[in-house]
């Protein structure tokens, strides 16, 4: 999953995924401001979030379910 762009619709979508449980969803093309080395490190250990790279890598890792 790929969320891009984070206004507030968007950080809104991302705090109900996280609390659904899922997993391994990309952030980008920036991570939002409000997200601080510490709230990422634990996104990272608990969720697997991570930032977009390109858009071919991307949906190829996204196909496998990575």
């Amino acid at each position: 999953l790929c969320l891009s762009h984070l206004e507030q619709k968007a950080a809104a979508v991302l705090l109900t995924l996280l609390q659904m449980g899922v997993k391994n969803i990309r952030l980008g093309p920036s991570l939002p401001a409000y997200i601080t080395p510490n709230v990422l490190d634990d996104l990272v250990q608990n969720y697997n979030i991570m930032p977009t790279g390109d858009v071919q890598g991307d949906v190829q890792m996204m196909m496998e379910g990575k």
